[in-house]
């Protein structure tokens, strides 16, 4: 299984030959070096972590710099995120490799996995779908108001009663096919 740790940069288009353009997402991907590997008998499960991006050592705390000891990226410098990925067949891996975006082919089908745009604070009607109160007979003021919350002899609120809260991004995975971008 082929994967890639990257950072979205911004979006572009691509024409194709019968002329239709395509919206793409242009990601910063790779190089990763490959920090640890899993193992079942070890760890408990049989994974691969990587690490992706530079940073300067001296801002990682000292368990994290014993952790990446003996991974080279220059002078000074060090992975910034660290990502684990499970894995069964980690065996043609070791500690230290490094893999970039050429792993994949061009026009290759790719699994992207990131979170999604989280919206903020958000009432009742566009996090929870409520109706919202009525616009006449006396209610001016409620129409996107939640309503009763509850009993008034139970003295509390129930849990996981929906309210207006945080919305809070989700990881969204989407199937998207590989363009390989050439630089001018």
């Amino acid at each position: 299984m082929k994967f890639i740790v990257g950072k979205k940069i911004g979006m572009s288009q691509v024409f194709l030959n019968n002329g239709t353009v395509v919206p793409v997402t242009r990601i910063q991907a790779g190089p990763c070096v490959v920090t640890q590997i899993k193992s079942q008998a070890k760890d408990g499960v049989d994974a691969v972590q990587v690490g992706f991006g530079i940073q300067k050592a001296f801002r990682l705390s000292r368990p994290e710099q014993g952790h990446l000891k003996g991974i080279d990226m220059g002078t000074g410098l060090t992975v910034r995120f660290l990502r684990e990925r499970p894995m069964a067949e980690a065996a043609d891996l070791k500690r230290g490799d490094v893999f970039t975006v050429k792993v994949f082919s061009p026009g290759e089908k790719v699994q992207v996995v990131g979170t999604s745009k989280g919206k903020g604070f958000q009432g009742v009607v566009k996090r929870h779908g409520f109706a919202g109160g009525p616009a006449s007979h006396g209610h001016k003021d409620n129409l996107r108001m939640p309503g009763s919350i509850g009993a008034g002899g139970v003295q509390r609120v129930f849990k996981n009663m929906r309210m207006a809260w945080l919305s809070l991004p989700p990881k969204a995975r989407l199937k998207l096919k590989h363009f390989p971008w050439k630089r001018r």
